[in-house]
């Protein structure tokens, strides 16, 4: 197998072990920089991807991120985060890492170069859902082993990867290659790497989300209020989108069990809670289908 580009020595920084802290930090933030613009270059691929997912979506398919070591915990951060922003169920995004949930604080040593251990994972896949495959060399058989069952239930496939020689960019459906070059250490793809992985996959699920309703302008409108600051931002976005007073979008709230959403139907209709769960219902949960045009922002 040819070296890949995130093993290669960086040349900017083969003096970071001598540097001053100061210097070490700055020689650092130079090298993440650069990751933005090379996700940029990726724009038109992750569009795509966003639509792919939020296609399937729409049908009651599920997203499903599958990765070992860095990628899969970020996999697993992104998919955990998606249930109390978005006020969906834990089953719809999903993140697998290779060795099991205990890989996700301990590595677990061979785990990515085990195909039967990602074809086995992947048997909780079906013609609905999405498969995402997330590694910086894109090599793992592991990943390999994933892409196989997905092709043979005809799931949907992604590949996020830095490598464009990889096999997972060969095997897969939609490739996002983004090429962020040499580590400020060479190897640890934790860092420039996974930083593109990040970036990538906050805007996969909230891309997906933002398409099937999930937001309102750039209101968070589906989040589950279960603590005092998401309660406090519940009211001041009933608030602002149905312009009414704070004690108004307290009040209807309360009677609504907190549904963002449906407390705004039912001030800006003035229609009791059940009527404004049902309008919802009707128009797919997308909140932009119910407003009039005067009060949209």
């Amino acid at each position: 197998m040819s070296e890949v580009i995130t093993e290669y020595r960086n040349e900017n920084t083969k003096d970071i072990d001598i540097l001053s802290t100061v210097e070490m930090v700055r020689k650092m933030n130079e090298e993440d920089k650069l990751v933005a613009l090379a996700v940029e270059d990726e724009t038109e691929h992750i569009a795509e991807a966003i639509d792919v997912i939020a296609k399937q979506f729409l049908k009651g398919g599920r997203l499903f991120y599958f990765g070992a070591g860095t990628s899969g915990r970020l996999g697993i951060l992104d998919a955990s985060e998606c249930p109390p922003t978005f006020s969906v169920s834990p089953d719809m995004v999903q993140g697998i890492i290779a060795g099991g949930d205990s890989a996700f604080r301990t590595a677990v040593e061979g785990a990515e170069d085990n195909f039967e251990f990602g074809y086995n994972d992947a048997k909780v896949l079906t013609e609905l859902d999405v498969a995402v495959v997330i590694s910086a060399s894109g090599n793992p058989k592991y990943l390999s082993g994933v892409l196989q069952r997905a092709d043979e239930v005809n799931c949907r496939t992604i590949a996020i990867t830095c490598n464009s020689k990889g096999k997972i960019a060969e095997d897969a459906g939609h490739v996002i290659c983004v090429e962020v070059g040499p580590e400020v250490i060479a190897g640890s793809s934790r860092l420039k790497a996974g930083t593109a992985q990040k970036m990538i996959l906050n805007m996969l699920s909230t891309g997906a989300m933002i398409k099937i309703g999930k937001t309102y302008e750039n209101f968070m409108i589906d989040l589950k209020a279960t603590n005092e600051k998401l309660k406090d931002r519940a009211i001041r976005i009933v608030a602002q989108i149905a312009n009414v007073s704070h004690s108004d979008a307290l009040s209807t709230l309360l009677k609504c069990n907190w549904e963002i959403k449906t407390a705004i139907v039912s001030l800006v209709m003035k229609t009791d809670v059940d009527n404004a769960r049902l309008e919802l219902r009707k128009h797919g949960g997308v909140l932009r289908k119910l407003l009039p045009e005067e009060i949209k922002l």
